[in-house]
């Protein structure tokens, strides 16, 4: 009877302790992704600023005076072409740049260790970096959409498409720039795979083309490009069109995110490049 009662009280304490524990995980959740934030909003010079300006020339560069020679591409001007590319393009790169520079300068100031020894689990502190980068790569890409606008008319096709995908390129390279953060030991570290990998892949991604423009055995190389996927499935949310199939786009996209974020929390939680 005594053993009856020590079960029966375990498991009323096991059910009175798991609200609280889902509300601590929500507070630390809601802290470290406002932290992140407020941190880009503090910055807005660095953070908001450079990336408008540099689409605003790829618009006017691309989209104005090489678009007008180029002519239509599938029945839509150069400009309406390109502006799905550049959208994602803008969120790729700032998702990527906000995680590693966020994460590593925590392991640089050290305070990362305070994560470590909270009891927050592991995913709650993935998800909150990840969280944040998100929310800068979409306000990149809200701002680059209404530069895209002063040079162009667009009408979103597939609303629900083009939100997801967009989604899921942000959630890929916060979670590929979270990695790459773990694994780096000092700044240079995290800018090589955006100079030497991020960069070429994205611009042969087809940003500003069609891959079925390209001959064997380009277009066949271009299909191993994660960023083809990501790029076509947004071009198909806003203007309806793509060179590969959206559900092929989607199952990539969602391999990559499942693939990343195994690797991540991993990472994570055995502490690879954070025990020094």
């Amino acid at each position: 009877m005594n053993d009856l009662h020590a079960e029966s009280a375990t498991r009323f304490d096991a059910r009175a302790w798991a609200p609280s524990i889902a509300r601590a995980n929500a507070i630390a959740l809601y802290t470290i992704t406002r932290r992140e934030v407020r941190r880009m909003l503090r910055i807005w010079t660095q953070t908001l600023v450079p990336p408008a300006i540099t689409m605003t020339l790829y618009f006017v560069i691309f989209g104005k005076l090489i678009g007008s020679r180029i002519g239509p591409m599938h029945g839509f001007s150069y400009m309406q072409y390109i502006v799905p590319g550049l959208v994602m393009m803008s969120v790729i790169n700032n998702c990527y740049a906000n995680i590693t520079s966020s994460f590593f300068g925590s392991k640089f100031g050290r305070y990362v260790e305070e994560l470590l020894a909270s009891p927050m689990p592991s995913w709650v502190v993935l998800a909150g970096y990840v969280a944040g980068a998100v929310l800068r790569g979409l306000l990149i890409g809200a701002i680059v959409l209404g530069i895209a606008l002063f040079f162009t008319s667009l009408r979103v096709a597939h609303p629900l498409v083009a939100v997801t995908t967009v989604l899921l390129g942000a959630v890929i390279f916060s979670l590929a720039g979270f990695i790459n953060a773990m694994f780096a030991r000092k700044f240079d570290d995290i800018a090589i795979v955006p100079t030497f990998v991020l960069a070429p892949l994205t611009y042969l991604g087809g940003v500003f083309y069609s891959v079925n423009m390209l001959g064997s055995p380009w277009r066949e190389a271009s299909l191993v490009n994660p960023i083809l996927y990501m790029v076509n499935g947004f071009r198909y949310g806003v203007l309806g069109i793509g060179d590969v199939p959206v559900w092929i786009a989607y199952l990539v996209m969602l391999a990559f995110a499942a693939v990343l974020g195994a690797i991540a929390l991993t990472l994570l939680h055995r502490g690879v490049g954070l025990r020094s």
